[in-house]
């Protein structure tokens, strides 16, 4: 039975024991609340089809119990359409499986490092394609030419060490592909990001676990060209490497999950995507309190880029990990849209159906609440402003008085929200951004 209090997830996500700082994680598995394993298989059919409005409200109340986390969030994410079959489902995973196989073995083909079970921390490759000679990059890059099997060599061998030097710094032939350079700059990147991403986690303290999250983030470098790779990504990914075993299955859960954020990593020379939401964040803050907006307008914050991290990486550094989890699928659940699978898998489709000439009108239980509001008031899903915004602003309503008798700077601005790091609540975050949205809806209307 389940502790009427709550029990606790901590055994799930161990902490490192010498990481004493670490925020502690409010989310607890509560029955009757969280989503559990027998409540999740009773919404399924014999054949496998999943009735996912029947569970909606669950996760939007209490979350989901970590045991089942990874396969419903597949679901949450659009990897898998709730109308198919068990066994339709299997063959979607299978011919997944070894589509990432094949895109795996291009990378290796082109960087024998990826999948080798290591990573690289150093650049390998300049702009101009030349291969970069530094002894130490040449070592990491080259791990089967390994210093101390050059040493041991170099013991039992009468070939002077300084030909068995040349012999490791033995240079790449240059690289003309413009794609593969422009791949080959980041992976370095991918390295450095891995190893610090979730670093107090028993979790990765495997290296095996660091390569594979490593993969991944290189692999989607490639088959995205318009993107590549951007920090902030490792963190969005490295939940997917925990909860789902299947490296394939884990890069599909991260590659639905770009697709609603891809935007916010898509650069230009002038700008960065995510200003989009960040100007949504400015209109919206300005309807809702205008006091604070013109405040935060006055200490020159009118841009909003003091929020720029919570957008990008979904509050992973306001929250704890599995806080931060907790806070994802709430998300998920209140903004689902059932059409979301169509979208992502059957573009023309997809675009058939929003025109009205395709496909079955959906009942409005199926669509999360969040989304439920957006239909009543006339707005189309594709055209409404992500949650992730109202969570922000429901941030910044929360500290409004602070920041407008505290703030007489930007840095006290960027001070005041990283000090709530650990201490927001989940929840209560999820409600409020409701809150707010509902009260926008209505303000916008009026207007």
């Amino acid at each position: 039975m389940w502790n009427t209090a709550g029990e606790s997830t901590d055994s799930y996500y161990e902490v490192r024991p010498e990481c004493s700082d670490v925020p502690k994680t409010r989310f607890k598995i509560k029955a009757g609340k969280t989503l559990s394993a027998r409540r999740w298989q009773s919404a399924f059919t014999p054949e496998g089809y999943l009735d996912l409005a029947k569970i909606l409200g669950r996760i939007q109340r209490g979350g989901i119990h970590p045991s089942i986390r990874g396969e419903v969030w597949e679901f949450l994410l659009g990897c898998y359409d709730p109308e198919s079959t068990y066994e339709e489902r299997d063959q979607k995973r299978e011919s997944r499986r070894q589509e990432y196989a094949k895109w795996k073995e291009e990378c290796r083909e082109m960087d024998s490092l990826v999948g080798s079970g290591r990573i690289i921390t150093a650049p390998i490759i300049n702009e101009d394609g030349e291969p970069i000679q530094d002894p130490l990059v040449l070592l990491e890059a080259n791990p089967d030419k390994g210093l101390a099997s050059i040493m041991q060599q170099n013991e039992r061998s009468d070939v002077p060490s300084a030909e068995l030097q040349e012999k490791v710094m033995e240079p790449a032939p240059r690289i003309h592909d413009k794609k593969i350079i422009q791949w080959k700059l980041v992976l370095h990147q991918i390295g450095l990001d891995v190893v610090r991403t979730d670093r107090t986690l028993v979790f990765y303290e495997k290296k095996e676990n660091l390569s594979k999250l490593w993969d991944i983030l290189a692999v989607y470098a490639w088959i995205d060209k318009d993107v590549g790779y951007c920090q902030g990504m490792s963190d969005l990914c490295s939940p997917m490497i925990i909860l789902l075993d299947d490296e394939g299955d884990a890069f599909w859960c991260f590659e639905r999950l770009m697709r609603r954020l891809r935007g916010n990593f898509r650069c230009t020379e002038n700008s960065v995507g995510v200003e989009s939401q960040l100007s949504s964040l400015a209109s919206v803050t300005q309807v809702l309190d205008p006091k604070l907006h013109q405040h935060l307008e006055t200490l020159g914050g009118g841009d909003y880029l003091f929020a720029f991290r919570m957008l990008m990486v979904l509050f992973r550094r306001e929250f704890s990990f599995g806080d931060s989890l907790y806070l994802w699928e709430m998300m998920w659940a209140l903004e689902y849209d059932p059409d979301l699978f169509s979208m992502y898998e059957e573009a023309e489709a997809a675009s058939e159906k929003i025109e009205g000439s395709k496909g079955k009108v959906k009942s409005s239980r199926q669509f999360g609440k969040y989304e439920r509001e957006n239909l009543k008031n006339g707005k189309n899903p594709e055209g409404s402003l992500p949650i992730s915004v109202f969570l922000v602003a429901s941030v910044l309503k929360a500290m409004s008085s602070k920041l407008l008798t505290e703030a007489r700077g930007l840095d006290d601005v960027v001070k005041i929200l990283n000090d709530i790091s650990g201490s927001l609540d989940a929840k209560k975050a999820c409600t409020g951004a409701m809150k707010l949205h509902k009260k926008y809806l209505k303000k916008a209307k009026k207007v």
